[in-house]
């Protein structure tokens, strides 16, 4: 495709502007893969990790040190890393299934979460089949103050309602106009929390943030998803949880049956992609940091409220930019999918997508279905009509996607 002069030109002026936070993100792309690679030479990563079992998995050498691997990279006592979890609210609704009991109450410190997990936890006006709530668990939310955890709020909770089992934390924005949550916030209130009563767990939905700080949060348990940041763009699905190894087990024992937990599981030839995807995700993070930076820039002077800015630091790769109108939202998926490498000449449409309380149109022309670390864009047919735009595998391929989106979007 060719672009206009103009957008050229900015393009051009954007990146003489970012070369300072360029620089900064390829320091921690560098550190983050120092400690990669130190991880995988301590667990003696070799041939032999990327073979395949099937049935019941007993004894898969693979993927016993892709666990201990996971689990030093990430700063916890333990891991559990599986193709078999579809997606990131699997991984969540596995560690809240495998934490919470009758007459339990699940405590969100970040006021509503995503919306599929509406259903999981039955809010929301899901109908409660099969929920948590369904299961005899409360729920209850605490709002951010000033876009932060009321952690004084939280800690109050805490010690007044002795039914609080999980305290809950977001580290995204999801659809919502917040901001991102840094790694150290969600240590000190999760720190605050395990002080004030042990016992109770702190569970993180840590998506989209993985490697975009010096280091992940420490919590009981963190989930993600493997086609999200830590897969790297070569995960083709999963997910994972880490964290302690109490929390883990726990977890486990909902993913499998209690009693085999993490021992079984047949990886039919997936460790290689997922430890590659390891191994890449630090650059690859990078890499879609960098276009982030770069499309609040374009954006932003072209007169549309982006958030974050293109000055400020980042927490995770999500990128927002409030374009105003249905036309414009549909314009600006329909400019991503273009700039995409698969599907490039399909047209975005909105739909009923399942969890979702609004259409939501979704730009995602990748190789692996849905890889939000791919170049993507989506969001809810609903005002402000919000884009959030994240990835971008290469920097080359995000600034392609993002002047391709901005051809057809135009200024505000």
């Amino acid at each position: 495709m060719a672009f206009s002069a103009d957008l050229l030109s900015l393009a051009a002026e954007a990146e003489a502007a970012l070369g300072g936070h360029f620089a900064r993100i390829d320091g921690t792309s560098f550190e983050l893969t120092s400690r990669v690679l130190s991880a995988f030479s301590e667990f003696r990563v070799s041939d032999s990790c990327f073979g395949s079992s099937t049935g019941y998995g007993y004894g898969d050498r693979g993927r016993e040190i892709l666990d201990s691997v996971w689990a030093r990279v990430f700063g916890t006592e333990a891991a559990l890393v599986r193709h078999n979890f579809v997606n990131g609210t699997h991984a969540i609704s596995t560690a809240l299934f495998g934490l919470l009991r009758p007459g339990d109450t699940l405590l969100s410190a970040t006021g509503r979460p995503y919306d599929t997990l509406d259903g999981v936890i039955g809010a929301g006006g899901a109908t409660g089949e099969g929920s948590l709530r369904d299961f005899g668990v409360s729920y209850a939310g605490i709002e951010l103050a000033g876009g932060r955890i009321d952690v004084p709020a939280v800690i109050g909770r805490v010690i007044s309602d002795p039914s609080v089992k999980v305290v809950y934390i977001q580290r995204s924005k999801g659809y919502l106009g917040r901001r991102t949550l840094t790694a150290a916030e969600i240590t000190e209130a999760c720190s605050a929390v395990r002080a004030a009563r042990p016992g109770v767990f702190t569970v993180v939905d840590n998506c989209y943030g993985e490697f975009c700080d010096g280091s992940e949060p420490s919590a009981d348990l963190l989930c993600g998803s493997l086609i999200k940041n830590p897969g790297g763009g070569m995960a083709l699905t999963g997910g994972y949880l880490a964290g302690t190894a109490e929390a883990v087990r726990l977890a486990s024992y909902r993913l499998t049956t209690v009693g085999t937990g993490g021992e079984v599981g047949a990886t039919l030839g997936q460790n290689m992609n997922m430890f590659k995807g390891l191994y890449y995700a630090p650059h690859s993070v990078a890499n879609a940091l960098k276009t982030a930076h770069l499309a609040a820039y374009v954006f932003g002077k072209l007169g549309y409220a982006v958030s974050p800015g293109w000055d400020e630091p980042r927490s995770d790769i999500i990128q927002t930019v409030a374009t105003g109108s249905p036309e414009k939202l549909r314009a600006f998926c329909g400019g991503i999918q273009a700039g995409s490498p698969v599907d490039s000449f399909a047209e975005p449409e909105p739909w009923a997508m399942p969890g979702y309380a609004d259409e939501v149109i979704m730009a995602a022309g990748c190789f692996v279905q849905g890889a939000s670390l791919e170049l993507s864009a989506d969001g809810p047919l609903r005002p402000p009509y919000t884009v959030f735009f994240q990835g971008g595998l290469t920097y080359e391929s995000g600034k392609y996607g993002i002047l391709t989106a901005a051809s057809r979007v135009g200024p505000a």
